[in-house]
């Protein structure tokens, strides 16, 4: 696998019109001080200044706005949520994970408002998700989604069973016997919200302050490299890079997710592979995969399957995978095979965050005035709005139906040392990859699904 550029897609699309947004190089006090300038932070701060147009506000991020996970991920403005219905139902009642359920669907209504009001172009296309069931024991797996589904009360439009035939309406995956389809998704890309969201909050007398590494954070302060913020609020949005803050370095793991892209295809791929209304895709594998059509109708595809790196280090080298990036390759031509021949243009990765119980959250500490969101589980563009309007709410002492949410407040535990969270989850990544090849070989569930569910609480 050769890619032309590694690196994100995403990054050539957007302008970055030569912004010299400054590094913290001496000590200032603000209302309200964020750490990350990613969705979080910045989706919390566009609707802190909606409600308290008084605050002062600051960002700080270690590198630049979108750097990390918002600027690299698949684009799928989705509902989903890490934890399912069943584990919120089990944890709080079906009530409140009816409620949950209901606050990420009116996610994606949200975020197109906003959009649309302050005028950002970020490719925007609310088409739904449509995945694949490609042998039998996927196939039971969709059924079983739908039937769930509707045994929990959901609305039947919002995830709907599809046979081989009406699964062809929407995409002609290769080996399909049937699969579902959900209207909650949008395909986006991302690199142009995060950077739009950006211009606007700034718009609003908000600074924002890049290459400034915050190495510690506590009650009324942030500390950088060079100087510190003293703020009566501060949120950490820091994602999969909360481990480099001393105060977090266990409250979730990076995990690698990694992506390609191809070459914009021809209209007449297009007329045999469909996704004519850009609907996001994957199939029923246990290793999570996604795709989207993207806007110049190239093809941007990534999964899961790379190794979590000891002491949950980040660096630019774990971006890049070659066997895995490699795999992705074979698996998209498995897909489509009608993508042979065409070019991968480009090749990277990123990491996201993972709470030890796979339960993201979202909460303010009264007593610190320390306010965090994350553990996304590489769902975050569209529950990071979910966070950033209740983290204003929270910072504002506003209650609120967001405010009652059961994830807000929720406590994960912290993961445990080194070697063993290292020993633990690429043990937990070999039995994922390692089921999807018992399904495949011989069309039954592995043993090993019941043991990874009882990892993650489900």
């Amino acid at each position: 696998m050769n890619a032309t550029v590694s690196g994100p897609l995403w990054s050539d699309t957007v302008a970055f019109d030569n912004i010299a947004r400054p590094i913290l190089s001496q000590n200032i006090e603000v209302d309200v001080a964020i750490v990350g300038a990613g969705f979080t932070g910045l989706w919390t701060t566009y609707y802190l200044k909606k409600l308290a147009p008084h605050l002062s506000i600051a960002i700080l991020d270690a590198n630049h706005v979108g750097f990390g996970a918002s600027g690299r991920n698949g684009g799928w403005c989705s509902a989903l949520f890490p934890a399912s219905f069943n584990k919120l139902a089990k944890l709080f009642g079906p009530d409140q994970a009816k409620r949950m359920h209901n606050a990420m669907v009116g996610n994606i209504a949200e975020i197109a408002r906003v959009i649309e009001l302050e005028n950002i172009d970020c490719d925007w296309s609310h088409g739904g998700t449509v995945i694949a069931a490609r042998n039998r024991v996927q196939l039971d797996r969709a059924r079983d989604e739908v039937t769930e589904h509707s045994a929990n009360g959901l609305p039947a439009s919002d995830l709907e069973f599809l046979s081989a035939a009406e699964l062809a309406s929407h995409a002609n995956f290769s080996d399909a016997l049937g699969g579902t389809f959900t209207p909650h998704c949008a395909a986006i890309n991302p690199a142009k919200l995060v950077h739009g969201l950006a211009k606007v909050v700034e718009n609003l007398g908000v600074r924002i302050f890049e290459n400034s590494p915050v190495i510690q954070i506590s009650k009324y302060k942030v500390v950088s490299d060079n100087a510190t913020v003293t703020a009566k609020y501060i949120v950490r949005a820091t994602e999969g890079y909360s481990p480099t803050i001393k105060q977090a370095r266990r409250s979730v793991v990076p995990v690698y997710s990694l992506m390609i892209a191809t070459e914009p295809l021809s209209d007449s791929f297009w007329q045999t592979t469909g996704l004519n209304n850009r609907q996001t895709f994957s199939d029923f594998r246990n290793l999570v995969i996604y795709g989207q059509r993207t806007a110049d109708n190239r093809i941007a595809f990534g999964g899961r399957g790379a190794p979590y790196h000891f002491g949950s280090a980040i660096t630019p080298q774990n971006d890049l995978v070659p066997n895995v990036h490699s795999l992705l390759e074979k698996t998209l031509l498995e897909l489509f095979p009608d993508v042979a021949g065409s070019k991968i243009t480009h090749a990277w990765g990123g990491a996201l965050g993972i709470a030890r119980d796979w339960m993201a959250s979202c909460g303010l500490d009264d007593e610190t005035g320390i306010a965090w969101a994350g553990g996304y589980v590489g769902d975050g563009v569209s529950t990071s709005n979910l966070a950033g309007r209740t983290l204003a709410d929270l910072i504002c002492g506003q209650s609120s139906d967001l405010t009652t949410l059961p994830w807000v407040n929720h406590q994960s535990r912290n993961w445990e040392i080194e070697p063993f969270r290292w020993l633990g989850i690429n043990s937990a990544l070999f039995a994922v990859k390692h089921a999807d090849a018992v399904e495949a070989k011989h069309g039954r569930t592995s043993k090993v699904n019941s043991l990874l569910d009882r990892l993650i609480g489900e």
